[in-house]
């Protein structure tokens, strides 16, 4: 039975060494085939998610769309885009976190998603020289301050600061996001921080043009530079419905916080001009005549 055995254990040892070569014949083609369809997955996952990108950065250009826009525009005002394309040096801009959008679920807040969250963020040069920019956009959610709309602001503070250069807030806002609650609240608090810390290292400068009341109007305030746009910008810390109800006392907008207000009696602003264009041109001047930073 033994020479039996041994003979089967050989011819097994053969059969396994024939499979084994068999397959190592077959492993280019097996290795070149999987490649093959492993690049196909890729490419399309590639395609897909380029698609996916593009297609948000499309609706984040698009702000609020096009109604909105077009009430803004019948407001004397222009978009947060146009706004920092009349700023800058042509084609200098480059934008940073386009495509971020909040993260609150209450309040059906999942169902309102826009790219970008109300404001538009980055850098580019103003005769030559680097400015960091933030504008904010009215026609998405107001230009209200979320969690995520203030981390995008302080993004572009904290590089301002790292490599000395100026930061230019163009404001249009209805203040906090009250569907946040306390996360809008203390991403004012991370913006404000930051006021202070930049206070002296780099030139900030706020233009106010729209509508901007609470949270909105106490960064302004801890700014070198703030400029108004007469008849479309109010900076107060709560509006004329909220002093009518409290006080009884019946007080316009422009009385207020206006323009002229702010300008000849309270002192909060600096200089006030007609229109968004004006006001641009004046802050592309100022820059002008300051320094990039401390250093």
């Amino acid at each position: 039975d033994r020479p039996l055995a041994v003979h089967s254990a050989a011819a097994g040892r053969a059969e396994v060494r024939r499979a084994m070569g068999a397959l190592a014949a077959l492993r280019p083609l097996v290795t070149a085939r999987s490649g093959a369809v492993l690049h196909a997955i890729g490419v399309r996952a590639l395609s897909a998610a380029a698609a996916r990108i593009a297609q948000l950065e499309a609706a984040a250009r698009a702000g609020g769309g096009e109604k909105r826009i077009a009430k803004q525009h019948e407001r004397g005002k222009l978009t947060a885009r146009e706004r920092i394309d009349l700023l800058l040096d042509e084609g200098s801009f480059r934008e940073m976190d386009m495509i971020k959008s909040h993260r609150c679920v209450e309040f059906d807040m999942a169902d309102q998603q826009f790219p970008g969250d109300g404001v538009v963020t980055g850098y580019g040069t103003v005769a030559g020289r680097t400015v960091f920019v933030f504008s904010q956009d009215f026609t998405v959610f107001g230009g209200s301050l979320s969690e995520t709309h203030a981390e995008k602001i302080c993004k572009i503070m904290d590089k301002a600061m790292l490599v000395g250069a100026p930061v230019v807030g163009l404001n249009d806002s209805g203040g906090a996001r009250i569907q946040e609650g306390i996360e809008s609240l203390g991403g004012y608090a991370d913006v404000f921080q930051r006021n202070v810390m930049s206070s002296g290292v780099i030139p900030q400068i706020s233009v106010i043009m729209g509508p901007c009341a609470g949270g909105a109007v106490y960064s302004p305030a801890l700014t070198d530079l703030t400029f108004m746009v007469r008849s479309s910008s109010y900076m107060f810390v709560t509006g004329p419905d909220v002093v009518r109800s409290v006080t009884n006392e019946e007080v316009t907008a422009e009385q207020l916080g206006g323009a002229t207000t702010h300008t000849t009696l309270s002192g909060c602003a600096h200089n006030a001009y007609d229109n968004d264009m004006e006001a641009l041109q004046a802050v592309r001047q100022g820059l002008s005549y300051l320094p990039p930073a401390n250093r």
